[in-house]
């Protein structure tokens, strides 16, 4: 959508804007789609144009009572029933001009010119505003001089003020569409531009995945040993790989072996080998994965879980180059690159005597931890979208998308199966969805649709002592303390939710102390 941002900063509409203020004393603002305000008029140091305005937003509720007016035109014009409207504000005979900024028909934020008012009012009419101010919160003087000072609209003015809103939003929609085929046709031009994202088989566009392939990338052309740390799920056998297939030894074997799959025995016969004979069973010599991997690299995965014994031998190949098969009488000399993994607290291990500190220094020369999933939440839309591709492709089916809900809701979880959890779910959504094009929520797992449904209420419970007077103001304190903290602050959104006016909810605000700008104070 619109970049709200920039909007301000382009010289057609400050220029337009700078007109309607000279000719008309009115000022011009915008808001997205949600009717947050982009425009500076919150700011205490913006220089305002219309003189009612700067004092309405000196006003204690001033900025709230602009916030009202905003919302019920968006509101409006979210549900496209008007084009463009000459509104009525929360000051009697006060009015605006909004205009909607639609990109490909679809309602992204409106323009707004504000205040003024028509040639019909009179002089009651400004009087009975003026004591709307004052009765407000505003001073005698300040109150008499905006009144004063307000524009008194003719129709031919009007008509001209219309115009110019339009342009402003004619303007915004056109910048946007610029920016739009601009970013279109360097996505164009640069078809490897998804290799960005990536390292080897990793995939992620999020700053700490970022951090972490150009770490891959400084130490690519190291022999040194490698720790990679990391909950389950995090890929940390993808980054053994890339660390592996970018050194000078990617045309050696790679090999990875589970150090949890096996008890201390039979581990000690995988890694090593066994000589015919060495136990029962053995009916035959065996290489072990040192010896098969001579030359290449070996990814101990989940190390955390090896025995004291079995970090003595590790240590010893670390140190020395050499091991010894089960059976054998001679050591073995061996070339091997050691990259390890755990997803438990080595350092804690050391402290309880579980893990050895000599073999945690030779495993940790360099150290590459893992962020989960929860973590790099920039990658989640990125991962779905290549995890969907892969599967729609392996199942030979047209490239399926997903609905808006599906994806507000997969980002929305909190994924403690990481990476691997979220695979899975994309592959289960593709088996689902059949020959449907849309992936909809209703395919989601229960675990997935019911996260965050049956959360804890806010507040337990009321103190059943003292009056029923007091027991519900302690209620109404507690629902509307939740409730503001839940709204991030916006009054309007509580009062609909609380079914009681907003003045109502401004006057209980105020009276048990609940504002956020008083208790920042």
């Amino acid at each position: 959508m619109i970049n709200w941002q920039d909007m301000g900063k382009l010289h057609v509409i400050s220029k337009l804007e700078g007109i309607l203020g000279k000719w008309f004393d009115v000022e011009m603002f915008y808001t997205d789609a949600h009717g947050k305000l982009w425009s500076d008029h919150s700011s205490k140091t913006y220089a305002f144009k219309s003189h009612f305005m700067k004092v309405q937003m000196q006003a204690a509720y001033g900025h709230d009572f602009l916030a009202e007016d905003i919302e019920k035109i968006v509101d409006k014009m979210a549900s496209g029933k008007d084009e463009i409207v000459v509104y009525e504000s929360f000051f009697k005979h006060v009015k605006g001009v909004a205009f909607p900024v639609k990109v490909e028909g679809e309602f992204a934020g409106a323009v707004f010119v504000y205040p003024f008012v028509l040639d019909t009012a009179t002089s009651a009419d400004i009087e009975m505003l003026k004591a709307q101010m004052v009765e407000l919160g505003s001073s005698e003087s300040d109150a008499a001089t905006a009144c004063e000072k307000i524009k008194k609209m003719w129709p031919r003015e009007l008509e001209y003020v219309k115009e110019l809103t339009g342009l402003v939003a004619e303007e915004m929609v056109s910048f946007h569409d610029e920016i739009t085929k601009r970013e279109e046709q360097i996505h164009a031009l640069s078809s490897e531009v998804g290799e960005k994202y990536r390292y080897h088989a990793m995939i992620g566009k999020s700053k700490k995945m970022q951090q972490i392939y150009s770490l891959l990338e400084k130490i690519s052309s190291s022999e040194s040993s490698v720790l990679i740390q990391g909950e389950n799920g995090t890929g940390k056998e993808l980054v053994a790989k890339a660390i592996h297939f970018y050194s000078p030894r990617k045309e050696k074997m790679f090999l990875a072996v589970n150090c949890s799959a096996f008890n201390d025995n039979l581990l000690d016969s995988e890694l090593f080998g066994h000589m015919k004979g060495s136990f029962t069973g053995a009916v035959k010599d065996k290489k072990g994965l040192f010896e098969t991997a001579n030359g290449g690299t070996l990814f101990l995965d989940e190390i955390g879980d090896t025995t004291l014994s079995m970090q003595v031998k590790l240590l010893r190949v670390l140190q020395e180059g050499t091991y010894l098969p089960v059976g054998a009488t001679a050591p073995k000399k061996v070339d091997v690159r050691i990259v390890a993994a755990t997803n438990k607290n080595l350092k804690e291990m050391m402290a309880k005597g579980e893990f050895r500190e000599d073999l945690y220094y030779r495993i940790n020369v360099i150290n590459v931890g893992l962020p989960p999933l929860r973590e790099r939440g920039d990658d989640i839309p990125v991962l779905m979208d290549f995890f969907l591709k892969k599967r729609c492709d392996e199942s030979g089916k047209a490239l399926k998308t997903f609905a808006k809900k599906c994806m507000e809701k997969m980002l929305d979880y909190p994924w403690p199966g990481n990476v691997r959890e979220l695979e899975n779910e994309v592959e289960r959504l593709v088996v689902l969805a059949g020959d449907e094009k849309m992936i909809g929520p209703e395919n989601l797992s229960p675990r997935i649709t019911d996260f965050g449904a049956s959360a804890e209420p806010a507040f337990k419970g009321v103190d059943t002592e003292g009056t029923l007077r007091e027991a519900l103001e302690q209620l109404e304190i507690m629902m509307i303390r939740e409730g503001l903290k839940r709204c991030n602050f916006n009054k309007s959104k509580l009062a609909k939710e609380l079914d009681i006016s907003r003045a109502s909810l401004i006057m209980k605000v105020d009276k048990y102390g609940l504002d956020k700008r008083v208790k920042a104070a």
